[in-house]
């Protein structure tokens, strides 16, 4: 049986596999943590505050990300079926990269509802 490497998939800017599960915070020249897959976890000195990104920005942002990522297995199956050099193997991970990324996208937005809802129904 040949072994199956697994690599390291980034989705929403977060390294996931098995690197980034391995990956040992290492110091960068640019005042922050580096792990692996090149991401960058910024150190915030005595003091200092950096704005965080605003929340509508980051949903605008991912949902973006999903986009890409459907319209890349869109791609993918037309290929496949046009005969265009597409493997069944790479329309396949398209089309599961792309089901996974919407599946993220709709539980965040269940949670953001439902945490909207649990603030309309407090009382003040």
């Amino acid at each position: 049986m040949l072994p199956v490497n697994q690599a390291a998939v980034s989705l929403f800017g977060a390294s996931l596999g098995p690197a980034a599960a391995t990956a040992s915070p290492a110091p960068s020249q640019s005042g922050g943590v580096a792990l692996a897959g090149g991401a960058l976890i910024p150190s915030v000195a005595a003091g200092a505050v950096s704005a965080p990104a605003p929340f509508a920005d980051l949903l605008t942002e991912a949902v973006g990300e999903v986009q890409h990522l459907e319209v890349q297995a869109k791609s993918a199956i037309e290929g496949l079926i046009s005969g265009k050099g597409v493997d069944v193997h790479q329309a396949m991970i398209a089309e599961q990269k792309a089901g996974v990324g919407f599946e993220l996208m709709l539980s965040v937005r269940n949670k953001a509802l439902a945490a909207y809802q649990q603030v309309l129904g407090m009382q003040f």
